[in-house]
């Protein structure tokens, strides 16, 4: 993969299982926070299964669209779009009701010193959303942040684990969780809690923070030694498919890949492709921030694109100097501070 065109291509190709979801879905879908990271390709991925499941559903992304050019790629690709801030509640209020919400809007990064419009973003706004949207079926993207810190020994935490959130971001994430599921009780809101933990772009993410790490000889900190991943594309098709099992009261999904990757073997992995030696700095501790997705597994299937993929794809990609998204995840953070 050379391009971002045929990268894309790539994430926003429907699988026949989404096409064949899309089928079973009444209404049009509507993407609230299409502007970020995983918004476009998962607005492109959603236009392209509804034209190949026979359906003439509109797919809305809303967003502030800071910058404009999204809103003629996102229509050239005959994605209806709207600008939006979601803050302002006549704005809020004058969009169109739409049966499928896709639920992306958030604040994560610049929480230190700015925790006010975190807490405003990703725990007020969502009842302002779950109010205007109460008729509506809702995937609300949340974290896998909302876990506590586990032994890398014990397979990650499953749903069924109580949240203990570290730091104010991932407080505020299960603040978001929380008003929502008041709304749902109040208003029988069928609702998803999309639990992520991590999406990957051959322009972001963990691997390719790792494999840039590799490739330039700097040190990688080792301390959380151990992450989940997932590709972008097939999170987004899981988000999509969710839209099936939102529920009243909510319902909790993981979603991420099947392993528990250590940071030193991901390391390891991109040496031999680059030729390159990984340095290191400090050791791994007992716990990491690890997600259990066995049950979107069960309900969607396995990811289609593997870690040896995605390594292969993002090795290529930083040696041939493709373009990055100056967005760093911040997974070596044990404090919770973003």
């Amino acid at each position: 993969m050379e391009t971002i065109a045929e990268l894309e291509e790539f994430m926003s190709t429907p699988s026949r299982e989404l096409v064949k979801d899309l089928q079973q879905l009444d209404g049009d879908i509507m993407i609230l926070g299409v502007s970020g990271k995983m918004g476009p390709t998962l607005a492109k991925l959603a236009k392209r299964a509804v034209e190949q499941s026979g359906h003439s559903k509109k797919v809305i992304g809303v967003a502030r669209f800071s910058d404009e050019s999204l809103i003629d790629e996102l229509e050239a690709c005959g994605i209806e779009t709207i600008k939006a801030d979601f803050l302002k509640e006549e704005e809020l209020q004058n969009l169109p009701n739409v049966k499928n919400i896709i639920f992306m809007a958030g604040t994560k990064f610049g929480t230190v010193g700015n925790e006010h419009r975190t807490w405003a973003m990703n725990a007020y706004l969502p009842g302002r959303v779950a109010e205007k949207f109460k008729n509506s079926r809702i995937v609300s993207f949340s974290t896998g942040n909302v876990y506590p810190l586990t032994s890398v020994l014990s397979n990650g935490c499953t749903e069924d684990v109580t949240p203990n959130p570290v730091g104010e971001y991932a407080q505020s994430c299960l603040g978001r969780e929380r008003v929502l599921t008041y709304f749902s009780h109040k208003n029988q809101t069928p609702i998803v809690h999309f639990r992520l933990n991590y999406a990957i772009d051959l322009r972001y993410g963990v691997l390719l923070e790792i494999a840039k790490s590799v490739h330039q000889g700097k040190p990688i900190d080792l301390t959380m030694g151990n992450v989940n991943v997932i590709w972008q594309g097939d999170a987004n098709e899981y988000a999509i498919r969710s839209l099936l099992h939102t529920n009243y009261p909510p319902k909790i999904i993981n979603v991420t890949g099947p392993e528990t990757l250590s940071v030193r073997w991901l390391a390891k992995e991109f040496g031999k492709r680059m030729e390159k030696e990984p340095v290191y700095v400090n050791s791994e501790s007992p716990t990491a921030l690890l997600n259990n997705a066995s049950q979107a597994h069960k309900l969607f299937g396995y990811p289609k694109v593997t870690v040896q993929q995605m390594i292969d794809m993002i090795a290529d990609w930083v040696v041939s100097d493709g373009h990055t998204i100056n967005k760093p995840t911040h997974f070596q953070e044990r404090e919770g501070a973003f």
